[in-house]
């Protein structure tokens, strides 16, 4: 994936149900080493954390809408859909 930085080394003890799991995702994902899958399972998660909490916002700023705005945008929705050809 490229990534430059600097790696930090630490000791984990996981269990063996977990271990299990992080062998069988490298070897699922050709990754070589435990260390490189957990890295890559970790940046996944981190990733999804990311859009959730984008999405959360989004929603709150429309949630937060007053409804006159709230209708003039669904106004705007529909002129903008019916501008789409018909199939």
């Amino acid at each position: 994936m490229g990534f430059a930085a600097r790696k930090e080394r630490h000791t984990f003890t996981l269990d063996q149900e977990l271990v299990g799991y992080l062998k069988l995702e490298a070897e699922q994902r050709s990754i070589a080493s435990l260390s490189s899958a957990l890295e890559e399972i970790l940046r996944e998660s981190k990733r999804q954390r990311e859009r959730e909490k984008i999405q959360s916002a989004i929603s709150s700023y429309y949630d937060a809408l007053p409804e006159a705005e709230r209708e003039e945008n669904r106004a705007w929705g529909a002129f903008a859909e019916s501008q789409f050809p018909k199939d």
